[in-house]
């Protein structure tokens, strides 16, 4: 278990480093309204954690700890929303079509829902 931590931990910190890095990139040559930065990172992760899961696969003797390093951990610090498009292309790859669209629905509403929540709380505070 401490093993497994360890290596979330380890692709976690590095996603993160590089959204921190790949963000101020592209901060520095873009200043339009359109959060460009959070777009490319969340595309690019979404590439990422589709190209990784297809290795697995292909790959069944792959170690857990690759997944664990790449997909749990660098893949999750990088962007969730890779993990969040995975989980719906394998929901409508396993007919589960319907799941996957509330899913989809109820995570951009109730998420935009919670941050506007979050905000009034924290102006109270």
């Amino acid at each position: 278990m401490i093993k497994s931590i360890l290596l979330v931990g380890l692709g976690g910190a590095t996603g993160s480093i590089l959204r921190y890095l790949t963000t101020v990139l592209v901060n520095k040559y873009w200043s339009q309204a359109f959060p460009l930065a959070t777009f490319i990172i969340n595309i690019v992760g979404c590439l990422l954690i589709g190209l990784l899961m297809a290795f697995i696969e292909k790959h069944a003797g792959m170690s857990t700890n690759f997944r664990l390093l790449l997909v749990t951990g660098f893949c999750g610090g990088y962007t969730t929303y890779s993990a969040f498009a995975y989980e719906n292309t394998s929901l409508i790859g396993g007919s589960q079509s319907l799941v996957a669209f509330a899913y989809i629905a109820a995570s951009v509403i109730v998420g935009i829902l919670f941050v506007w929540v979050g905000m009034y709380l924290g102006r109270l505070l």
